[in-house]
C-alpha cells in the first residue's frame, strides 16, 4: 500500500511527473522498520526551460524528514532519463518497472512498452559492477552488516534473471521463489526485523564469499548465453514520445 503522504509529496513537485515509483529496500523486499523511502521518477520540463537561456532543472534531489517519514527523492527530466535508458543502466530500468507506483500516467505505460527494446545483454556490466562494489564494502566491515550482503545477492540474482528472461525483477523475496536459496530467507528475516544497519555477529564469511563468486560467474555465463540483443532498438520511439511529452507543456 502506497501511503497518502508519498502521493502528496509527488503531487507537490515543481514540474509535471511522467511517473514516480519507490526504489531501494522497499522495492528489493527487505526494508527495515526504520528504512527511508527512495522515491524515483521522471519530470517534464516545459519547452521554454529547454530552449531558453535559463535552463530548467535536469535533476531534482530532495532529502528530508517529513514527520515520521524519511525521504530520498530524485527525479530526472524526461530527456535525460530517456538517454539513460539507451545506456546499460539497470537503475533506470528498475525505477521504470517498479510495481510500487506512487504516480503514473498513460505515457508511463507507453514508455514501459517501448523500453523493453532498451534491454540488452550488456546490462550485465551494471550488475557485475554493482555486485563487485558491494562485496568490497561488505568484506571490509567489522562486524559485517546484513544490508550490503543482501544487496550483493539481490543484484546478482536480478542480473541473472534479466539475462535469462529479459524481465526486470528487483524484489529479492520474489527472486528467491525462483532460485530457492534457504540462507536468503534467514538474511531477509533478519533485515526485516532489525534496524537499517543491523550487524551479523555470527556468519560464515567463507560460505558467502564462495556463493558470491559462484553467482558472479553464473551471471557472466548467463550474459554469454543470453538471447538479448546487443544494442537498443527504440531510439526513434523514445524520440517521438519525448517530443509529444514536451509539446504538452509549451
Amino acid at each position: 500500500m502506497i501511503s497518502q503522504q508519498l502521493i502528496e509529496i509527488a503531487n507537490k513537485q515543481p514540474y509535471p511527473l511522467l511517473f514516480a515509483t519507490i526504489s531501494g529496500a522497499h522495492l528489493y523486499g527487505f526494508p527495515s522498520p526504520d528504512s527511508d523511502y527512495d522515491l524515483r521518477g521522471v519530470h517534464i520540463l516545459p519547452v521554454k526551460e529547454v530552449v531558453g537561456l535559463d535552463s530548467g532543472r535536469e535533476t531534482i534531489e530532495v532529502a528530508e524528514l517529513q514527520g515520521n517519514l524519511e525521504l530520498d527523492l530524485v527525479t530526472h527530466d524526461v530527456k535525460k532519463f530517456f538517454a539513460m535508458l539507451l545506456k546499460k543502466n539497470g537503475y533506470v530500468l528498475e525505477q521504470l518497472y517498479s510495481p510500487l507506483i506512487v504516480h503514473t500516467t498513460p505515457e508511463h505505460e507507453e514508455l514501459k512498452a517501448i523500453a523493453r527494446q532498451c534491454i540488452t545483454r550488456h546490462h550485465v556490466h551494471h550488475y557485475l559492477g554493482f555486485a563487485q562494489t558491494q562485496w568490497q564494502l561488505f568484506s571490509k566491515q567489522n562486524p559485517p552488516k546484513v544490508k550490503p550482503l543482501l544487496y550483493i545477492y539481490r543484484v546478482l540474482l536480478t542480473g541473472i534473471h534479466l539475462m535469462q528472461t529479459g524481465e526486470i525483477e528487483a524484489n529479492l523475496v520474489k527472486l528467491n521463489e525462483i532460485f530457492k536459496f534457504p540462507y536468503l530467507s534467514e538474511l531477509i528475516a533478519c533485515k526485516l526485523a532489525g534496524v537499517e544497519k543491523v550487524v551479523l555477529p555470527e556468519i560464515d564469511l567463507v560460505f558467502h564469499q564462495r556463493e558470491y563468486e559462484r553467482l558472479y560467474s553464473e551471471l557472466q555465463a548467463a550474459s554469454q548465453n543470453s538471447s538479448l540483443p546487443e544494442t537498443p532498438s527504440c531510439k526513434n520511439e523514445l524520440n517521438d514520445l519525448l517530443i509529444r511529452l514536451r509539446m504538452q507543456f509549451i
